[in-house]
């Protein structure tokens, strides 16, 4: 089973290009899917048997999304399969995706992401590379995988755009903003020859020892900034990309143009947010409308 496992991994890195992440939660989902039939073959298990570990999982207390990304990837395999000519039949085919409850992200007010922004010291080296690194965040919306990968020929800091590389290994141009791009040139010209000391390094982020700033990295950073910032809400790095969808919505911004800049394949993923443009146009209506009052 392993070395299936491991063919199908190489299939969703290579053929498919999904991020090392993505692919690691497949073969995790697929791990604990197999340790339930240790005896049983791939090509021997039936739907029922695919059902009743889809029910073990709902009794062990596993949320609604958590299983159905479990099933997900055992769709994707059993769909690999059989693409694979290995089967004939996908047991998994007609199960459905159990229902999730999408919740709404925790989101930033104007005020506290001002007081996050404007957290860092600007009279360090580090400090100036924080506050470029949080204003990007904030002014693309960027996933904190994309805002790491970012190298120095990704930026136009003349057009004020960054070339990033999305989920998929779907490339997408966003725009930055006349804040994020002072700040960038702030830390390209005072803080990255410092952090880079003299090496040729392609990354734009750098750390104290002119490595690329990890994702574990900028987690850490992100706490101690809302810590000291005294933000009560759940802060992670995607808390400042739904702020980024949210304040754009809240400020008129269509919905595909958000899509566009999120990198969001589907605009159904972006749809978590019309919350706000349901509220926008309920304020249009009791404004203008004649009847409203």
């Amino acid at each position: 089973m392993k070395i299936l496992i491991h063919e199908f991994s190489e299939y969703l890195r290579i053929e498919k290009r999904h991020s090392p992440h993505t692919v690691e939660g497949y073969c995790r989902d697929l791990g604990r899917f197999f340790k339930a039939f240790p005896e049983t073959q791939a090509s021997s298990l039936t739907t029922a048997e695919i059902r009743g570990f889809l029910l073990l999982l709902r009794n062990e207390g596993l949320s609604a999304s958590s299983i159905a990304r479990s099933l997900s990837s055992i769709k994707s395999f059993f769909r690999y399969l059989c693409e694979d000519k290995q089967l004939k039949v996908n047991p998994a085919e007609i199960l459905a995706t159990p229902r999730r409850w999408r919740k709404l992200p925790d989101i930033l007010s104007l005020a506290d992401v001002d007081k996050l922004l404007s957290c860092p010291e600007l009279d360090t080296p580090l400090g100036l590379r924080d506050q470029a690194m949080l204003e990007v965040l904030y002014a693309t919306g960027m996933r904190v995988s994309e805002l790491i990968s970012v190298k120095c020929h990704n930026l136009n800091l003349i057009s004020g755009c960054l070339r990033t590389m999305g989920k998929g290994a779907k490339e997408r141009i966003v725009p930055i903003g006349m804040i994020a791009r002072k700040v960038l040139e702030d830390y390209l010209l005072n803080s990255r020859p410092v952090l880079a000391k003299g090496q040729k390094v392609e990354d734009l982020f750098l750390t104290l020892r002119g490595k690329a700033m990890t994702r574990q990295g900028f987690w850490k950073l992100l706490k101690g900034y809302v810590r000291r910032s005294n933000i009560k809400s759940n802060v992670s790095p995607h808390t400042l990309r739904h702020a980024f969808a949210t304040h754009l919505l809240d400020r008129g911004a269509d919905l595909r143009s958000v899509q566009q800049m999120l990198g969001h394949a589907d605009i159904s993923t972006t749809q978590i947010y019309t919350h706000i443009l349901e509220k926008k146009l309920l304020e249009v209506h009791d404004q203008f409308h004649p009847r409203a009052f």
